[in-house]
């Protein structure tokens, strides 16, 4: 069923492409099928071996299958305790041998389950990390958290309890209803009486579960996205007192998920005594008739396996079927997913591929918008040389962050083009373009690990010999070699063990490590600590350095240097040039300029009569 409870069919092109994926281990796909098809041929021997038992213990004169007579002699089939000594023995070894096919079939089939899921996982792992941003702006994170994990885990269960086993169970059920006709068709038709109503059961049952299953499936997604969501905005949480509204929300999420569990463990509460209530029914039928017609009690005792047989493996298929039907949802999610082409395109053969660029920009008449026609730049053109230092000014939400997201192709341009070097970015390979760009942004994410992974991103070719190097020059050796255990000191998750500050050290060392030719540094020193501050304005000396570098800073006193300021005001250019040139200009970035001044004397003012002694 879908998100809004309606039917999902599963179609034959879900089917196939979802089988695809065993082909490469197709063998393995036949080794079970022929297992299950050995196993289904087992199941009516023990029985039929038990009533002969009985039988030949009971002075009938018994006859046995031709496949087990060849393992005993005339002697052994003539004397009783020979007989039953040595068809004893032959139920053990029987036994065993099925035991051990019944393992490989389980194992197989699991393998089988896991394999294809390993491929699927990466697969959409690959998908998810190469979809472009605008997906992440759009899709909660607990959503693809959901297809990646949960929802991928359901398909491994139409392979490790789903198709295969269902097959082994139906053809289980062939056999044995046919050598139960091959032995009486009588009884047989008899013990088949509530039949129907196991029949009807068993519907009703599959009908609720696949409901419930459906409801729990939309909850865990619901779940993930809220939990993921909520734990990375926990101080947001905590600093506004929302704990407890936020709470409430928690709660009636998870009363949501409790109540369809709880749907379906009624089901199944209702489903199986309803269905032992119709096997004694079924086994009664059978006493009955066997004592009415004096038949023998070897046949009474092989019909009640028999019947055994036959309701043990229905009791479950229900289920299975269940179990198909949300691993085939899962699919059709996992593969919505898959099939999201907003990404970028791979690269061509004739891509421009260059291992080094010079770092010459231009934008030319770029626009761009995030969402239809809601343009966050209009018509963006300027020209950057190679090693010039360009910084980007303006109000919050007026385009500078985008324009550094386009040039990095994290996004694609609505209309107009950028140049590289000459070159439109289109027509590189991007993953060459975005090796010659080095980027430090604002809000530095560190990955959970150490120092050391954190800056190689565990990339095995930079030494830690070449890291404590880069250190060194951009003046942070000091600062982590006092922290414990140094460059493997694990930052934790999001790097939260550090500073601001010294979060944006260690991403400078990243940035340098891998020598980029165009250097973006995103709000660098906005969020550090006046102490952190000379050590960041160090390094970001250093980084600029004979590299074209675009910053973008709130603080204009730290860009007074920068060869050419570009003024953005709600995605527009509005000036551009020298901080000298802007100054005589008397525009905007004159009244940003001496507005900061302004409001920095307020502070320093204020400071110092906060300090004074009180007359």
């Amino acid at each position: 069923m879908g998100k809004d409870g309606t039917k999902v069919k599963i179609s034959a092109s879900l089917v196939r492409r979802l089988f695809s994926y065993v082909r490469p281990y197709r063998m393995h796909f036949y080794v079970s099928v022929l297992l299950s098809v050995v196993l289904a041929f087992f199941a009516p021997v023990r029985p039929l071996l038990i009533q002969r038992t009985i039988d030949k213990a009971t002075g009938k004169m018994v006859d046995l299958p031709g496949f087990v007579k060849i393992f005993f002699t005339q002697e052994q089939m003539t004397d009783v305790t020979k007989f039953l000594v040595t068809i004893t023995v032959f139920q053990l070894g029987f036994l065993i041998l099925e035991s051990i096919l019944r393992f490989s079939f389980s194992f197989i089939t699991s393998w089988l389950g896991q394999t294809v899921v390993r491929d699927l996982r990466k697969n959409i792992f690959d998908r998810i990390i190469s979809l472009n941003l605008r997906q992440f702006d759009r899709t909660p994170i607990g959503t693809l958290t959901t297809r990646s994990v949960n929802d991928i885990e359901s398909i491994n269960n139409i392979f490790s309890d789903g198709f295969i086993p269902i097959i082994a169970d139906m053809l289980s059920i062939v056999f044995t209803l046919f050598t139960m006709f091959y032995i009486d068709w009588r009884l047989t038709l008899i013990a088949l009486i509530p039949f129907p109503l196991l029949i009807v059961a068993t519907y009703f049952f599959k009908e609720s579960v696949n409901k419930s299953f459906t409801m729990v499936r939309n909850a865990v997604a619901s779940l993930n996205a809220f939990v993921q969501e909520h734990i990375a905005g926990m101080s947001v949480v905590q600093a506004f007192d929302a704990e407890n509204s936020e709470g409430r929300k928690f709660r009636n999420i998870n009363k949501v998920h409790r109540d369809a569990n709880i749907r379906s463990n009624l089901a199944y509460s209702i489903f199986f005594p309803v269905v032992e209530i119709i096997l004694a029914v079924s086994v009664g039928i059978v006493v009955w008739y066997v004592a009415d017609k004096k038949l023998e009690a070897g046949l009474l005792v092989s019909f009640i396996l028999y019947i055994n047989q036959i309701f043990r493996p229905l009791r479950v298929i229900a289920d299975k079927f269940n179990t198909i039907q949300m691993g085939m949802i899962a699919a059709e999610r996992v593969f919505v997913v898959m099939d999201n082409e907003d990404s970028l395109p791979p690269p061509q053969p004739d891509a421009y591929a260059p291992d080094k660029i010079k770092g010459v920009v231009d934008f030319k008449h770029v626009s761009f918008a995030y969402v239809d026609d809601n343009y966050v730049l209009k018509d963006i053109s300027f020209h950057i040389e190679q090693g010039e230092v360009v910084a980007l000014v303006g109000h919050t939400g007026s385009g500078k962050s985008s324009i550094i997201s386009l040039l990095n192709r994290l996004y694609e341009i609505s209309e107009g083009e950028i140049l590289v070097d000459g070159v439109n970015i289109k027509d590189y390979n991007v993953k060459n373009l975005r090796k010659n760009m080095g980027v430090v942004l604002q809000d530095v994410f560190l990955f959970s690990g150490s120092i050391l992974e954190n800056v190689t991103l565990r990339n095995p070719k930079i030494s830690r010999e070449r890291v404590e190097e880069v250190a060194k020059i951009i003046g942070v050796h000091d600062f982590i070699m006092q922290l414990p255990d140094n460059y493997d000191f694990n930052v934790r998750e999001r790097g939260n063990t550090l500073s601001m500050g010294q979060r944006q050290l260690i991403s400078f060392i990243r940035a340098l490590l891998f020598d980029p030719a165009i250097l973006i540094l995103d709000e660098a020193t906005s969020s550090v600590d006046s102490e952190s501050e000379m050590l960041v304005q160090h390094a970001i000396d250093k980084l600029i350095s004979d590299r074209t570098s675009i910053v973008i800073a709130h603080r204009l006193s730290t860009i007074r240097k920068a060869d050419k300021i570009i003024v953005l005001d709600k995605g527009e250019i509005k000036e551009m040039g020298s901080h000298d040139e802007l100054m005589e200009l008397k525009g905007k970035y004159y009244n940003l300029y001496t507005m900061q001044l302004e409001n920095r004397d307020a502070k320093v003012f204020s400071k110092k009569n906060k300090d004074q002694p009180e007359v």
